[in-house]
């Protein structure tokens, strides 16, 4: 059958734009651009320490078989669970499939028709697509001002009655950058806003032992939900979303990406815990990456390139080049060179805000970092 019109014309619009997504097969280049940050997801250790874990339960068991609610929720999911709960300090742990699925299933169900939703206006397209979902209405808050969140929780108290729900990630994806989250936390206390934050990019990367900025902070208390992921530095897959065992309860009862679903394997699981004890037991490799971090800053100033990166602390860094054909040129220049940095285009990002987005690893080495950097210098043509 061919595919409708309307369709063969947004695809033929998104080429014409030079932004037509498509699939590539992993390649051999040196990675800058996956979210394996500590290097898990190729860490034999890893995969040997979870078989063994898996054979020490005396678990030979494939798939989940169903549900959490029917046939799936084998014993690892509470093993694993009040692990996270305890390393993550917070009362109960929900596991789900992947992030999107926590954040779908938690801002579709959990804030109510009358309730609000104020988010950070570069929120992931997973926290958009759960509040397209809700029954609340929303409002954007411009990007880390607090100001702005402010204002827009005062103007939203002159007409709801309901809750008040404030949403914003440690570490934003497209950015690399970080809220004040310890003044986020305090006007939310003040105006009686429960507060949500998306931990995908900080967890390994930030806090004792990787833990996540929240923690580091030592705000864990002041935040209705973190949502942390595991398919970044933790190398695996699935996600949970942290908080109350009353938030817990009603997420089983009404998160439809929760119910809906079948279950992870035990091997999914067993995985998990495996890569949190390498993580807690193992510091140097989130040392490595700190170091590797700050060399890549140190680097980036030395070379006059500092004005076109947005700032960051993390292990994100995105270099500006307006225009998805200048940046896909440059993209595809340090691939042909060696190198695997992604273009990151519109209408991912908005017009004029393209730009190459670098990922740091542990498993990156300064030689690898400083060569990337003199090449791109050398390709903006600057002196």
């Amino acid at each position: 059958m061919n595919l409708p019109k309307k369709l063969t014309n947004k695809l033929k619009l998104r080429e014409e734009n030079n932004s037509l997504r498509v699939l590539k097969t992993p390649s051999n280049l040196i990675d800058f651009s996956s979210n394996d940050y500590l290097g898990f997801s190729k860490s034999e250790k890893i995969f040997n320490k979870t078989h063994q874990f898996l054979i020490a339960k005396n678990c030979k068991q494939n798939g989940a078989t169903g549900s959490r609610l029917l046939s799936g929720n084998h014993f690892l999911y509470n093993e694993v669970e009040t692990f996270l709960s305890e390393f993550h300090k917070t009362e109960a742990a929900t596991i789900f499939n992947s992030g999107y699925n926590a954040n779908i299933g938690f801002f579709s169900s959990v804030p109510q028709r009358g309730d609000v939703i104020l988010y950070d206006e570069l929120s992931h397209a997973s926290i958009r697509d759960g509040i397209l979902l809700s029954n609340a209405k929303s409002f954007k808050f411009l990007h880390n001002n607090l100001e702005d969140l402010q204002y827009q929780i005062e103007r939203s108290r002159d007409f709801i009655k309901g809750e008040i729900y404030v949403v914003t990630e440690s570490v934003f994806s497209m950015d690399g950058d970080t809220p004040d989250l310890v003044s986020i936390a305090k006007i939310c206390k003040k105006h009686n806003a429960l507060l949500i934050v998306d931990e995908a990019h900080a967890i390994g990367v930030f806090g004792k032992n990787g833990c996540g900025i929240v923690q580091q902070l030592n705000i864990q208390n002041d935040v209705f939900a973190r949502v942390i992921t595991f398919g970044k530095a933790l190398g695996c897959h699935a996600a949970a979303i942290l908080g109350s065992k009353g938030l817990n309860e009603y997420l089983v009862n009404f998160a439809r990406s929760f119910i809906y679903t079948t279950g992870l394997s035990p091997h999914s699981l067993a995985t998990i815990k495996v890569s949190y004890q390498e993580m807690q037991n193992q510091v140097q490799h989130k040392q490595k990456l700190a170091e590797n971090i700050a060399f890549f800053k140190s680097e980036i100033e030395i070379l006059q390139l500092k004005n076109l990166f947005i700032e960051s602390n993390s292990a994100i860094h995105c270099c500006i080049i307006s225009g998805n054909n200048n940046v896909k040129k440059i993209s595809l220049q340090l691939q042909k060179n060696g190198f695997n940095v992604k273009a990151i285009l519109s209408p991912t990002v908005k017009e004029e805000k393209e730009r190459l987005r670098f990922c740091i690893h542990n498993y990156n080495s300064k030689e690898e970092i400083s060569k990337i950097l003199e090449l791109l210098s050398t390709l903006l043509h600057l002196p």
